[in-house]
């Protein structure tokens, strides 16, 4: 069986993504060939750095239909980075990098050549530069995608923001009834797709024990109306629950999705339960794109204690899908 091959963007240069790529690859054997796009002069240093005894193959992304790919090689596309040492303070220095990275990536995946995807963390501060709210808009912008979703995915439970890196004061104009209808009918498909099962979804409301004293209520002028107009569709859909409630034990085992209206709103708890085991899907796109659930972290650069379990659960997630 021929598996596409997974195209990772290395992402931010001094982060510590570079550290569990090779931890990661330690780990098991993949069937799916993985193409790394980053700087080869970085790549080296840190396979000196980790002891890690690989022959890198230089890869022309322009022609990738010619090459038999396999993982004996780190598999090698060239982005030229001028740093001398691999371990600086993250900077906007290194914005042309990324940015020529995540071209190049797009265009390999614009060809069809694979719809696997993963990207390394970035600087929201440096790179972003408030234009986005984070690498899922940004790839949303750049597929021309208008409906997306992030799902902080594990086996066992999965969470969705409603709103994703957003301030809280502007959060309660974001949430209508449009976007609450999208964010579930991605989530519905996206397990049907891939695990054959329709999910069962809870949705939290907005305000303190789905209560509020204003004159305008959120959770009954929003939430409540379009949770049942989405169960009136015949969707797996629950709610609103209290956020304060919802995840504990006995709740939680009830569903697999639980959708948030803000993005610490569930992804405090989700890092609570799993830690580093799960993985951010972005719903929604052209293809399927994955990062691990942990920024650049610049204060365990160089020290080799990093964890590599969420970028080995996503490599997971795509090697045989």
């Amino acid at each position: 069986m021929v598996y596409k091959p997974i195209i990772i963007v290395a992402g931010e240069p001094n982060s510590i993504f570079s550290e569990i790529f090779f931890k990661a690859l330690k780990y098991k054997k993949y069937q799916s060939p993985i193409i790394i796009i980053a700087s080869k002069k970085l790549i080296e240093l840190q396979m000196r750095k980790l002891n890690v005894n690989k022959k890198i193959r230089l890869i022309d992304f322009s022609n990738l239909k010619k090459y038999n790919f396999d993982n004996k090689k780190i598999n090698l596309i060239n982005v030229n980075f001028n740093q001398r040492k691999p371990f600086e303070r993250i900077s906007d220095k290194s914005n042309i990098y990324i940015e020529k990275s995540f071209e190049i990536a797009i265009q390999i995946l614009n060809k069809k050549i694979t719809n696997k995807f993963i990207n390394g963390p970035i600087s929201k501060k440096f790179f972003l530069k408030k234009k986005f709210l984070g690498i899922t808009e940004y790839l949303a912008y750049k597929t021309k995608t208008k409906n997306f979703a992030m799902l902080i995915y594990n086996k066992e439970l999965s969470v969705c923001p409603l709103t994703t890196h957003l301030p809280l004061k502007k959060v309660s104009k974001k949430i209508n009834d449009d976007l609450i209808r999208n964010k579930v009918k991605l989530i519905d498909n996206f397990y049907k797709k891939y695990f054959k099962q329709r999910p069962k979804i809870a949705i939290t409301g907005l305000n303190p024990h789905c209560e509020s004293n204003d004159v305008f209520n959120e959770d009954d002028e929003i939430i409540k109306p379009a949770t049942k107009s989405l169960i009136k569709s015949n969707y797996r859909l629950f709610g609103p629950f209290a956020a304060d409630t919802i995840f504990l034990k006995e709740n939680r085992k009830k569903f697999n999705v639980i959708i948030g209206m803000y993005h610490d709103q569930v992804l405090s708890p989700i890092k609570t339960l799993f830690e580093y085991d799960a993985i951010n899907i972005t719903l929604g796109l052209p293809f399927i794109r994955i990062s691990p659930d942990h920024g650049p972290n610049e204060r365990m650069l160089g020290k080799n204690k990093s964890n590599p379990k969420s970028l080995i659960n996503a490599l997971n997630f795509l090697d045989l899908s």
